[in-house]
């Protein structure tokens, strides 16, 4: 793996109310569909992504599964595990993420009892008011 190259930000804080491997996926696939992991990426192995956390290797084995079962990972045996350089692969799992932050956005706005729209213009009001 290119030293360079983050597998999960340095700040990284678990959640202790789910599951380690869920919340490494999400952290993982995220840091793939913006491009700070690039597609051909060779990805450290299950022991040393185990290790370098302080997990048990068999979550760092079902986070690659997770991963590879979405199509965002590929492993070669013999060789390790790369990023896909599938772009269409990596753009649906980006339209996957988009979708799930715009139903929970839409969720808060009806807890407070508005839309959408409304908390998007709220958004710009307060940030032309701060900007003055």
């Amino acid at each position: 793996m290119d030293p360079s190259i983050e597998l999960l930000p340095e700040q990284f804080q678990i959640n202790p109310s789910l599951p380690i491997y869920e919340q490494f996926v999400e952290a993982i696939q995220g840091r793939i569909v913006s491009g700070l992991i690039p597609p051909g990426s060779r990805l450290p192995s299950v022991r040393e992504l185990a290790a370098g956390r302080g997990v048990n290797p068999t979550t760092a084995a079902r986070t690659y599964q997770e991963l590879e079962r979405m199509g965002l990972i590929v492993t070669y045996r013999g060789q390790g595990t790369f990023v896909t350089r599938e772009e269409d692969v990596i753009g649906e799992a980006r339209k996957t993420i988009m979708r799930k932050a715009i139903r929970e956005f839409k969720a808060v706005a009806g807890t407070l009892g508005i839309s959408a729209e409304q908390m998007l213009n709220f958004d710009k009001e307060d940030s032309n008011a701060s900007e003055s």
